[in-house]
Protein backbone atom coordinates (compact mmCIF):
# COMPACT_ATOMS: atom_id res chain seq x y z
CA UNK A 1 0.00 0.00 0.00
CA UNK A 2 1.05 3.40 -0.37
CA UNK A 3 2.27 6.31 1.57
CA UNK A 4 -0.90 8.24 3.60
CA UNK A 5 -0.57 11.90 3.33
CA UNK A 6 -1.71 14.22 5.76
CA UNK A 7 -3.78 11.14 7.28
CA UNK A 8 -6.58 11.12 4.22
CA UNK A 9 -4.59 11.14 0.39
CA UNK A 10 -3.02 7.81 0.19
CA UNK A 11 -0.67 8.01 -2.86
CA UNK A 12 -0.82 5.19 -5.30
CA UNK A 13 1.41 5.36 -8.27
CA UNK A 14 2.78 7.89 -10.25
CA UNK A 15 0.77 8.90 -13.22
CA UNK A 16 2.76 12.10 -14.40
CA UNK A 17 5.93 14.81 -13.81
CA UNK A 18 6.46 17.90 -14.32
CA UNK A 19 9.53 20.76 -13.31
CA UNK A 20 8.07 21.20 -9.99
CA UNK A 21 6.77 17.92 -8.84
CA UNK A 22 5.18 14.33 -9.63
CA UNK A 23 1.42 13.47 -10.42
CA UNK A 24 -0.07 10.70 -8.56
CA UNK A 25 -3.28 8.57 -8.42
CA UNK A 26 -4.22 9.21 -5.05
CA UNK A 27 -7.27 7.61 -2.88
CA UNK A 28 -9.12 10.57 -0.74
CA UNK A 29 -10.10 8.63 2.66
CA UNK A 30 -12.35 10.68 3.75
CA UNK A 31 -14.54 11.58 0.19
CA UNK A 32 -13.70 7.98 -0.86
CA UNK A 33 -13.08 8.50 -4.15
CA UNK A 34 -9.55 8.62 -6.58
CA UNK A 35 -8.23 11.73 -7.06
CA UNK A 36 -5.34 12.75 -8.80
CA UNK A 37 -2.74 14.25 -6.36
CA UNK A 38 0.22 16.74 -7.60
CA UNK A 39 2.97 16.68 -4.53
CA UNK A 40 5.18 19.48 -4.91
CA UNK A 41 8.94 17.95 -4.87
CA UNK A 42 10.82 21.43 -4.04
CA UNK A 43 10.43 23.98 -0.99
CA UNK A 44 12.41 26.88 -2.21
CA UNK A 45 10.30 30.31 -1.56
CA UNK A 46 9.47 30.85 -5.58
CA UNK A 47 8.42 27.79 -5.81
CA UNK A 48 6.20 27.79 -2.71
CA UNK A 49 4.26 31.16 -4.04
CA UNK A 50 3.60 29.59 -7.28
CA UNK A 51 1.91 26.70 -5.59
CA UNK A 52 0.13 29.11 -3.37
CA UNK A 53 -1.13 30.97 -6.42
CA UNK A 54 -1.92 28.06 -7.90
CA UNK A 55 -4.12 26.13 -5.16
CA UNK A 56 -6.32 29.14 -4.64
CA UNK A 57 -7.86 29.10 -8.08
CA UNK A 58 -11.04 28.47 -7.65
CA UNK A 59 -12.78 27.71 -11.00
CA UNK A 60 -15.63 25.70 -11.88
CA UNK A 61 -16.40 24.72 -15.54
CA UNK A 62 -16.61 21.39 -17.28
CA UNK A 63 -13.50 21.91 -18.84
CA UNK A 64 -11.45 23.54 -16.83
CA UNK A 65 -9.40 21.20 -14.42
CA UNK A 66 -8.55 23.43 -11.10
CA UNK A 67 -7.47 22.51 -7.61
CA UNK A 68 -10.21 21.01 -5.44
CA UNK A 69 -8.21 21.11 -1.90
CA UNK A 70 -4.66 20.91 -0.51
CA UNK A 71 -3.03 19.13 2.24
CA UNK A 72 0.71 20.40 4.20
CA UNK A 73 2.78 17.37 6.16
CA UNK A 74 5.51 18.43 7.34
CA UNK A 75 7.97 19.91 4.78
CA UNK A 76 5.80 18.68 1.77
CA UNK A 77 2.53 19.60 0.00
CA UNK A 78 0.27 18.77 -2.02
CA UNK A 79 -3.11 19.69 -4.24
CA UNK A 80 -5.78 17.54 -5.62
CA UNK A 81 -7.65 18.03 -8.56
CA UNK A 82 -9.88 15.44 -10.84
CA UNK A 83 -8.57 12.01 -11.83
CA UNK A 84 -8.60 12.33 -15.41
CA UNK A 85 -7.51 9.32 -17.09
CA UNK A 86 -7.86 9.48 -21.00
CA UNK A 87 -4.09 11.38 -21.45
CA UNK A 88 -3.58 14.68 -23.30
CA UNK A 89 -4.16 15.82 -26.93
CA UNK A 90 -0.30 14.67 -27.26
CA UNK A 91 -1.84 11.01 -26.37
CA UNK A 92 -4.18 11.19 -28.97
CA UNK A 93 -2.52 12.84 -31.89
CA UNK A 94 0.17 10.43 -31.09
CA UNK A 95 -2.48 7.45 -31.74
CA UNK A 96 -4.16 8.86 -34.97
CA UNK A 97 -2.36 11.75 -36.41
CA UNK A 98 -3.75 14.94 -37.85
CA UNK A 99 -7.53 14.79 -36.75
CA UNK A 100 -10.74 15.16 -38.74
CA UNK A 101 -11.50 18.98 -38.94
CA UNK A 102 -14.99 18.32 -37.64
CA UNK A 103 -13.56 16.43 -34.64
CA UNK A 104 -11.10 19.35 -33.98
CA UNK A 105 -13.83 22.17 -34.04
CA UNK A 106 -15.22 20.33 -31.65
CA UNK A 107 -12.17 20.10 -29.09
CA UNK A 108 -11.71 23.70 -30.05
CA UNK A 109 -15.25 24.61 -29.07
CA UNK A 110 -14.78 23.04 -25.67
CA UNK A 111 -11.18 24.61 -25.05
CA UNK A 112 -13.01 28.52 -26.13
CA UNK A 113 -15.87 27.23 -23.65
CA UNK A 114 -13.33 26.74 -20.44
CA UNK A 115 -10.71 29.56 -21.46
CA UNK A 116 -13.61 32.03 -21.40
CA UNK A 117 -14.50 31.22 -17.70
CA UNK A 118 -11.00 31.43 -17.31
CA UNK A 119 -10.56 35.03 -18.51
CA UNK A 120 -13.91 35.89 -17.27
CA UNK A 121 -12.05 35.54 -13.71
CA UNK A 122 -8.85 37.95 -15.11
CA UNK A 123 -7.13 34.61 -15.12
CA UNK A 124 -4.25 34.69 -18.29
CA UNK A 125 -3.46 31.00 -18.23
CA UNK A 126 -0.17 31.83 -20.25
CA UNK A 127 1.11 27.88 -20.94
CA UNK A 128 -1.92 26.72 -23.34
CA UNK A 129 -0.01 23.85 -24.98
CA UNK A 130 -1.36 20.16 -26.04
CA UNK A 131 -0.04 18.80 -22.69
CA UNK A 132 -1.45 20.88 -20.26
CA UNK A 133 -4.89 19.96 -22.48
CA UNK A 134 -6.52 16.51 -20.63
CA UNK A 135 -9.01 14.21 -22.42
CA UNK A 136 -11.41 12.35 -20.40
CA UNK A 137 -11.29 8.57 -21.68
CA UNK A 138 -14.56 8.88 -23.64
CA UNK A 139 -13.77 5.94 -25.79
CA UNK A 140 -15.28 6.62 -29.48
CA UNK A 141 -18.15 8.94 -27.64
CA UNK A 142 -18.25 12.57 -27.70
CA UNK A 143 -14.82 13.66 -26.56
CA UNK A 144 -14.91 15.89 -23.37
CA UNK A 145 -11.04 17.86 -22.62
CA UNK A 146 -10.34 19.94 -19.73
CA UNK A 147 -7.54 23.08 -19.42
CA UNK A 148 -4.74 22.05 -16.60
CA UNK A 149 -1.90 23.41 -15.01
CA UNK A 150 -2.38 26.64 -13.56
CA UNK A 151 1.15 26.70 -12.21
CA UNK A 152 2.11 30.11 -14.07
CA UNK A 153 -0.81 31.68 -14.36
CA UNK A 154 -2.03 34.87 -12.70
CA UNK A 155 -4.43 37.58 -12.79
CA UNK A 156 -4.13 40.74 -14.49
CA UNK A 157 -3.12 43.57 -11.94
CA UNK A 158 -1.25 40.65 -9.77
CA UNK A 159 3.09 41.05 -9.67
CA UNK A 160 4.56 39.26 -11.60
CA UNK A 161 6.91 36.75 -10.17
CA UNK A 162 9.55 36.36 -12.69
CA UNK A 163 12.10 39.08 -13.20
CA UNK A 164 12.03 41.51 -15.60
CA UNK A 165 13.51 40.80 -19.21
CA UNK A 166 12.57 37.51 -18.44
CA UNK A 167 9.50 35.39 -20.07
CA UNK A 168 7.82 32.59 -18.60
CA UNK A 169 6.23 29.74 -20.36
CA UNK A 170 6.50 27.08 -23.28
CA UNK A 171 9.00 27.85 -26.18
CA UNK A 172 6.94 27.39 -29.45
CA UNK A 173 4.16 28.63 -27.82
CA UNK A 174 4.85 32.59 -27.17
CA UNK A 175 2.79 35.18 -29.05
CA UNK A 176 4.92 37.55 -30.32
CA UNK A 177 4.06 40.20 -27.76
CA UNK A 178 5.40 38.12 -24.97
CA UNK A 179 8.75 37.85 -27.07
CA UNK A 180 9.17 41.57 -26.76
CA UNK A 181 8.33 41.29 -23.15
CA UNK A 182 4.65 42.65 -22.53
CA UNK A 183 2.48 42.32 -19.83
CA UNK A 184 0.78 38.77 -19.60
CA UNK A 185 -3.13 39.39 -21.36
CA UNK A 186 -5.98 37.32 -22.55
CA UNK A 187 -4.67 37.56 -26.39
CA UNK A 188 -1.78 35.69 -25.95
CA UNK A 189 -3.76 32.70 -24.81
CA UNK A 190 -5.95 33.05 -28.19
CA UNK A 191 -1.96 33.42 -29.84
CA UNK A 192 -1.49 29.63 -28.28
CA UNK A 193 -5.29 27.85 -28.73
CA UNK A 194 -4.46 29.06 -32.58
CA UNK A 195 -0.91 27.34 -32.51
CA UNK A 196 -2.88 24.06 -30.79
CA UNK A 197 -5.56 23.75 -33.07
CA UNK A 198 -2.91 23.71 -36.27
CA UNK A 199 -1.12 21.23 -34.72
CA UNK A 200 -4.22 18.97 -33.62
CA UNK A 201 -5.03 19.57 -37.69
CA UNK A 202 -0.95 19.18 -39.02
CA UNK A 203 -0.29 15.75 -36.46
CA UNK A 204 2.91 18.20 -35.56
CA UNK A 205 4.33 20.91 -33.53
CA UNK A 206 3.78 23.85 -35.81
CA UNK A 207 6.70 26.71 -36.41
CA UNK A 208 5.44 29.78 -34.87
CA UNK A 209 8.64 31.77 -35.45
CA UNK A 210 7.89 30.90 -39.46
CA UNK A 211 4.29 31.28 -39.21
CA UNK A 212 4.43 34.93 -37.79
CA UNK A 213 7.14 36.11 -40.49
CA UNK A 214 5.06 34.91 -43.23
CA UNK A 215 1.82 37.10 -41.77
CA UNK A 216 4.24 39.57 -41.78
CA UNK A 217 5.35 39.38 -45.14
CA UNK A 218 2.13 38.43 -46.75
CA UNK A 219 -0.55 39.75 -44.76
CA UNK A 220 -3.35 36.33 -43.99
CA UNK A 221 -1.88 33.41 -46.41
CA UNK A 222 -3.80 30.74 -48.29
CA UNK A 223 -4.87 28.16 -45.97
CA UNK A 224 -2.46 24.88 -45.55
CA UNK A 225 -3.33 21.70 -47.26
CA UNK A 226 -5.97 19.86 -45.67
CA UNK A 227 -7.32 22.78 -43.62
CA UNK A 228 -10.84 23.89 -44.95
CA UNK A 229 -11.09 27.50 -45.91
CA UNK A 230 -13.33 28.28 -43.70
CA UNK A 231 -11.51 26.77 -40.76
CA UNK A 232 -8.36 28.58 -41.80
CA UNK A 233 -9.81 32.33 -41.63
CA UNK A 234 -10.81 31.62 -37.33
CA UNK A 235 -7.82 30.63 -37.10
CA UNK A 236 -6.12 32.98 -38.96
CA UNK A 237 -8.00 35.78 -36.40
CA UNK A 238 -6.72 33.70 -33.13
CA UNK A 239 -2.89 33.59 -34.98
CA UNK A 240 -2.56 37.77 -36.07
CA UNK A 241 1.01 38.73 -35.19
CA UNK A 242 -1.09 42.37 -34.35
CA UNK A 243 -2.70 41.57 -30.61
CA UNK A 244 -5.21 44.49 -31.58
CA UNK A 245 -6.18 42.62 -34.89
CA UNK A 246 -6.43 39.13 -33.23
CA UNK A 247 -9.50 37.76 -31.27
CA UNK A 248 -9.80 39.83 -28.11
CA UNK A 249 -11.82 37.55 -26.47
CA UNK A 250 -12.64 33.81 -26.15
CA UNK A 251 -16.54 34.04 -27.02
CA UNK A 252 -16.01 36.00 -30.32
CA UNK A 253 -13.61 33.45 -31.69
CA UNK A 254 -16.02 31.05 -30.08
CA UNK A 255 -19.17 32.62 -32.66
CA UNK A 256 -16.94 32.63 -35.35
CA UNK A 257 -15.65 29.03 -35.05
CA UNK A 258 -19.27 27.89 -34.35
CA UNK A 259 -20.39 29.52 -38.19
CA UNK A 260 -17.24 28.12 -39.84
CA UNK A 261 -18.63 24.63 -38.85
CA UNK A 262 -21.59 25.08 -40.72
CA UNK A 263 -19.71 25.12 -43.92
CA UNK A 264 -17.44 22.24 -43.55
CA UNK A 265 -18.24 19.01 -45.35
CA UNK A 266 -20.07 16.05 -43.77
CA UNK A 267 -17.76 13.20 -42.50
CA UNK A 268 -17.54 10.26 -45.18
CA UNK A 269 -18.82 7.09 -44.16
CA UNK A 270 -15.17 5.64 -44.46
CA UNK A 271 -13.93 8.15 -41.80
CA UNK A 272 -12.35 6.63 -38.99
CA UNK A 273 -14.20 7.45 -35.44
CA UNK A 274 -11.20 8.72 -33.02
CA UNK A 275 -11.10 6.63 -29.87
CA UNK A 276 -9.64 8.38 -26.79
CA UNK A 277 -8.60 5.64 -24.61
CA UNK A 278 -7.67 5.23 -21.01
CA UNK A 279 -4.05 5.93 -20.62
CA UNK A 280 -3.29 5.75 -16.79
CA UNK A 281 -4.40 1.63 -16.87
CA UNK A 282 -5.78 -0.55 -14.31
CA UNK A 283 -5.06 -0.04 -10.25
CA UNK A 284 -2.33 -1.94 -8.73
CA UNK A 285 -2.92 -5.01 -6.70
CA UNK A 286 -4.95 -3.91 -3.07
CA UNK A 287 -7.22 -1.13 -4.67
CA UNK A 288 -10.26 -1.82 -6.22
CA UNK A 289 -13.03 0.53 -8.23
CA UNK A 290 -14.29 1.20 -4.52
CA UNK A 291 -10.64 1.96 -2.95
CA UNK A 292 -8.50 -0.08 -1.16
CA UNK A 293 -9.44 -4.07 -0.39
CA UNK A 294 -8.78 -4.75 2.73
CA UNK A 295 -7.63 -8.35 3.59
CA UNK A 296 -9.98 -10.81 5.43
CA UNK A 297 -9.46 -10.86 9.45
CA UNK A 298 -8.58 -14.38 10.02
CA UNK A 299 -10.57 -15.94 12.90
CA UNK A 300 -9.84 -18.45 15.91
CA UNK A 301 -10.01 -22.05 15.45
CA UNK A 302 -9.45 -24.37 18.00
CA UNK A 303 -9.78 -27.59 15.84
CA UNK A 304 -6.77 -27.67 12.91
CA UNK A 305 -8.33 -27.30 9.74
CA UNK A 306 -9.02 -30.30 7.63
CA UNK A 307 -7.90 -30.92 4.12
CA UNK A 308 -11.33 -29.26 2.52
CA UNK A 309 -11.09 -26.19 4.67
CA UNK A 310 -7.48 -25.22 4.22
CA UNK A 311 -8.09 -25.81 0.31
CA UNK A 312 -10.63 -23.12 0.68
CA UNK A 313 -8.75 -20.40 2.60
CA UNK A 314 -5.95 -21.01 0.12
CA UNK A 315 -8.33 -20.13 -2.34
CA UNK A 316 -9.11 -16.54 -0.59
CA UNK A 317 -6.12 -14.65 -1.60
CA UNK A 318 -6.71 -15.31 -5.42
CA UNK A 319 -10.08 -13.78 -5.51
CA UNK A 320 -9.63 -11.21 -3.21
CA UNK A 321 -8.46 -9.06 -5.87
CA UNK A 322 -10.12 -9.91 -9.41
CA UNK A 323 -7.81 -8.39 -12.40
CA UNK A 324 -10.16 -6.89 -15.49
CA UNK A 325 -9.91 -9.06 -18.38
CA UNK A 326 -8.12 -7.88 -21.52
CA UNK A 327 -6.66 -5.26 -19.96
CA UNK A 328 -2.53 -4.99 -19.61
CA UNK A 329 -0.11 -4.24 -16.83
CA UNK A 330 0.56 -0.89 -16.38
CA UNK A 331 3.94 0.55 -16.00
CA UNK A 332 4.54 4.46 -14.78
CA UNK A 333 5.04 6.78 -17.68
CA UNK A 334 9.15 8.04 -17.87
CA UNK A 335 10.28 11.11 -15.87
CA UNK A 336 9.86 13.24 -18.66
CA UNK A 337 10.53 16.96 -17.01
CA UNK A 338 8.16 19.77 -18.25
CA UNK A 339 9.25 22.29 -21.25
CA UNK A 340 7.65 25.18 -18.83
CA UNK A 341 10.14 27.59 -17.63
CA UNK A 342 11.62 31.15 -17.58
CA UNK A 343 13.64 32.31 -20.20
CA UNK A 344 15.63 35.37 -21.00
CA UNK A 345 14.62 37.98 -23.68
CA UNK A 346 17.82 39.64 -25.21
CA UNK A 347 17.82 43.43 -26.14
CA UNK A 348 16.06 43.23 -29.62
CA UNK A 349 18.53 44.00 -32.48
CA UNK A 350 17.70 44.97 -35.79
CA UNK A 351 16.65 41.98 -38.54
CA UNK A 352 16.95 39.07 -35.84
CA UNK A 353 14.84 38.09 -33.79
CA UNK A 354 15.42 38.08 -29.56
CA UNK A 355 17.78 35.01 -28.13
CA UNK A 356 15.65 32.53 -24.97
CA UNK A 357 18.48 31.79 -22.68
CA UNK A 358 17.21 29.46 -19.89
CA UNK A 359 16.75 31.51 -16.57
CA UNK A 360 18.45 29.62 -13.65
CA UNK A 361 16.51 30.51 -10.03
CA UNK A 362 18.51 31.28 -7.22
CA UNK A 363 18.44 28.93 -4.49
CA UNK A 364 16.89 30.46 -1.51
CA UNK A 365 16.35 29.68 2.33
CA UNK A 366 13.65 26.48 2.42
CA UNK A 367 11.05 27.12 4.87
CA UNK A 368 10.74 25.33 7.92
CA UNK A 369 8.35 22.34 8.44
CA UNK A 370 4.57 22.86 9.46
CA UNK A 371 2.31 20.64 11.25
CA UNK A 372 -0.02 18.48 9.16
CA UNK A 373 -3.03 20.80 7.57
CA UNK A 374 -5.77 20.05 4.95
CA UNK A 375 -8.15 22.47 3.43
CA UNK A 376 -11.19 21.44 1.29
CA UNK A 377 -12.42 23.19 -1.55
CA UNK A 378 -16.11 23.25 -3.45
CA UNK A 379 -15.42 20.07 -5.61
CA UNK A 380 -15.36 21.13 -9.41
CA UNK A 381 -17.77 21.13 -11.44
CA UNK A 382 -18.52 17.79 -13.14
CA UNK A 383 -21.26 15.97 -14.41
CA UNK A 384 -22.05 12.00 -12.19
CA UNK A 385 -19.04 13.91 -9.39
CA UNK A 386 -19.91 11.99 -5.88
CA UNK A 387 -20.47 14.60 -3.30
CA UNK A 388 -18.55 14.11 -0.32
CA UNK A 389 -19.51 11.45 2.31
CA UNK A 390 -18.33 10.64 5.57
CA UNK A 391 -14.99 8.12 5.72
CA UNK A 392 -14.99 4.76 8.03
CA UNK A 393 -11.69 4.50 9.42
CA UNK A 394 -9.69 2.52 6.41
CA UNK A 395 -7.88 -1.42 7.77
CA UNK A 396 -5.09 -0.68 5.00
CA UNK A 397 -1.37 -1.13 6.43
CA UNK A 398 0.48 1.55 6.13
CA UNK A 399 3.61 1.00 3.68
CA UNK A 400 5.52 4.05 2.24
CA UNK A 401 7.95 1.93 0.79
CA UNK A 402 6.61 2.21 -2.53
CA UNK A 403 6.29 6.02 -2.56
CA UNK A 404 9.09 6.93 -0.14
CA UNK A 405 11.48 8.13 -3.49
CA UNK A 406 8.82 10.55 -4.83
CA UNK A 407 7.73 12.35 -1.63
CA UNK A 408 10.96 11.78 0.71
CA UNK A 409 13.88 12.96 -0.83
CA UNK A 410 14.94 16.02 1.23
CA UNK A 411 15.32 13.99 4.34
CA UNK A 412 17.08 10.90 3.70
CA UNK A 413 18.27 9.85 7.20
CA UNK A 414 14.73 10.15 8.14
CA UNK A 415 13.41 5.90 8.80
CA UNK A 416 10.00 5.16 8.71
CA UNK A 417 8.81 2.80 11.45
CA UNK A 418 7.62 -0.79 10.61
CA UNK A 419 4.19 -0.93 9.35
CA UNK A 420 2.79 -3.22 11.63
CA UNK A 421 3.58 -1.63 14.69
CA UNK A 422 1.79 2.34 14.99
CA UNK A 423 3.05 4.23 17.54
CA UNK A 424 0.68 7.54 18.63
CA UNK A 425 3.18 10.38 18.79
CA UNK A 426 2.25 13.34 20.64
CA UNK A 427 4.02 16.50 20.45
CA UNK A 428 4.44 19.30 22.66
CA UNK A 429 2.45 22.59 22.39
CA UNK A 430 -0.93 24.52 22.13
CA UNK A 431 -3.54 22.76 21.02
CA UNK A 432 -4.57 21.92 17.17
CA UNK A 433 -7.58 24.38 16.96
CA UNK A 434 -4.53 27.38 18.22
CA UNK A 435 -1.47 26.34 16.45
CA UNK A 436 -3.36 25.20 13.00
CA UNK A 437 -4.68 28.97 12.04
CA UNK A 438 -1.02 30.80 13.84
CA UNK A 439 0.46 28.14 11.26
CA UNK A 440 -1.67 29.22 8.24
CA UNK A 441 -0.67 32.53 9.02
CA UNK A 442 2.62 32.54 9.37
CA UNK A 443 3.16 30.73 5.92
CA UNK A 444 1.16 33.30 4.16
CA UNK A 445 2.96 36.57 5.96
CA UNK A 446 6.23 34.21 5.19
CA UNK A 447 5.19 33.80 1.27
CA UNK A 448 4.25 37.82 1.39
CA UNK A 449 7.23 38.87 2.84
CA UNK A 450 9.43 36.96 0.12
CA UNK A 451 7.39 38.12 -2.47
CA UNK A 452 8.25 41.70 -1.01
CA UNK A 453 12.03 41.20 -1.14
CA UNK A 454 11.98 40.22 -4.70
CA UNK A 455 10.20 43.82 -5.52
CA UNK A 456 13.48 45.43 -3.83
Amino acid sequence: MGEVFAGRYELIDPIGRGGVGAVWRAWDHRRRRYVAAKVLQQSDAHTLLRFVREQALRIEHPHVLAPASWAADDDKVLFTMDLVSGGSLAHVIGDYGPLPPRFVCLLLDQLLSGLSTVHAEGVVHRDIKPANILMEATGTGRPHLRLSDFGISMRKGEPRLTETNYVVGTPGYFAPEQMMGAEPDLPADLFAVGLVALYLLQGQKPDSQALVERFAAHGTPSAPNGIPEPLWQVLAGLLQPDPHARFRTSTGARKALTAAVEMLPDPGPDDEPVEVFDQIGPLPAGFGPDGPVTAPQPTADPAPPGPAAAAAQQAVPQQAVPQPSGQQSYAPPPASMSETGSFHLAPPSEGSPPQQQPYAQPGLQQKKPIAAFTADAPPPYAVGTPGPSPAPASGVPHDPASTRAYTDQQHPSVRHAAPHAPVRRTRPGPPPKVAVPVLVVALICFAVGIWALTQV
